[in-house]
């Protein structure tokens, strides 16, 4: 293409469109590129209670606020599935289709991918029960039993938030010995409102009136099937980067996440990271959008010195 925009934005989250609002209000070029909707995890999110200043939005909702504000200034939405960035003074953005977008600067917002169960009714309750974030949607099962897949340092610890709200946190581990650090594991045996089932794997969640009712479980060792009641299953079993794109850049860790500085600055003059694909602690909607003001930010005044 023969356009050339100031900056482009890969991946139309949290974190992507508050960086094209920042460049766009700053008076720059912008195009977001996105292969699905845009809202990102916050699609699939049924509720949200923690985005400051409304105390309830359904995920859908505040996506599509957000992606108004977004282009309200002028970046453009554009999609695209992005196979390859090709570094320099002018970067080029390629697509699997072959369309080539170039960029003075480039912002990866792009986010990451669950690792699913891949079992029946997980896909069709997610939002209705089904949820890969403790922290965004454990509040909705007050005095609920819930379910946790995996036996990580993640699953552990978000199985102990989850006790603060749930009536009971029954915990699923395929073998019989925990992945988790010791103190995680200790203080999950301390807690009287986990329970956990080992050698046991998810083989279909079931579905009653529209939401999640239950889950069964198959044992390892006999194959024996179990039903648990349970208003909430939350898979712990690994998430990934969705960073093919940048494999040939030098500016991802050795899980593939992108590498950046307090100024979202990657070791690639003029390409920035934000939201939950870089590097860092707490992926939420508030601190993608933070990184995403920061990067946009930062792209402003590298351009205009």
């Amino acid at each position: 293409m023969d356009k050339q925009y100031d900056v482009i934005i890969l991946g139309a989250g949290p974190a992507g469109m508050t960086a094209a609002i920042y460049g766009s209000r700053a008076g720059l070029s912008c195009a977001m590129i996105e292969m699905a909707a845009p809202g990102g995890k916050m699609v699939k999110t049924y509720e949200i209670q923690n985005w400051p200043g409304i105390k309830e939005i359904s995920g859908a909702d505040l996506a599509y606020q957000m992606f108004e504000h977004s282009t309200q200034w002028g970046a453009e939405y554009l999609y695209g599935d992005v196979t390859e960035i090709r570094d320099g003074e002018i970067k080029q953005v390629i697509c699997r289709d072959g369309t080539v977008y170039q960029g003075k600067t480039v912002i990866i917002a792009t986010g990451t991918r669950e690792r699913l169960l891949n079992i029946p009714n997980e896909q069709k309750l997610t939002g209705r029960g089904v949820s890969y974030c403790a922290v965004c949607d454990g509040s909705f099962f007050k005095d609920q039993p819930v379910t946790v897949i995996g036996g990580g340092n993640s699953a552990l610890e978000e199985s102990l938030y989850l006790t603060q709200f749930a009536s009971k946190v029954t915990v699923v581990i395929r073998r019989d010995v925990f992945r988790a650090e010791p103190v995680i594991q200790k203080a999950m045996e301390d807690n009287p409102k986990i329970e956990v089932i080992r050698s046991h794997v998810p083989v279909e969640i079931v579905e009653k009136d529209g939401k999640v009712g239950g889950i069964v479980l198959k044992n390892v060792n006999d194959g024996t099937l179990t039903t648990l009641t349970t208003s909430a299953v939350f898979p712990y079993i690994g998430a990934d980067p969705c960073t093919e794109f940048a494999r040939a850049l030098p500016i991802l860790d050795e899980r593939g996440y992108v590498i950046v500085n307090d100024k979202m600055e990657t070791a690639c003059r003029g390409i920035y990271g934000a939201g939950d694909v870089t590097v860092k602690n707490l992926r939420q909607v508030v601190t993608a959008a933070n990184d995403g003001a920061i990067a946009a930010q930062q792209a402003f005044h590298q351009l205009k010195g």
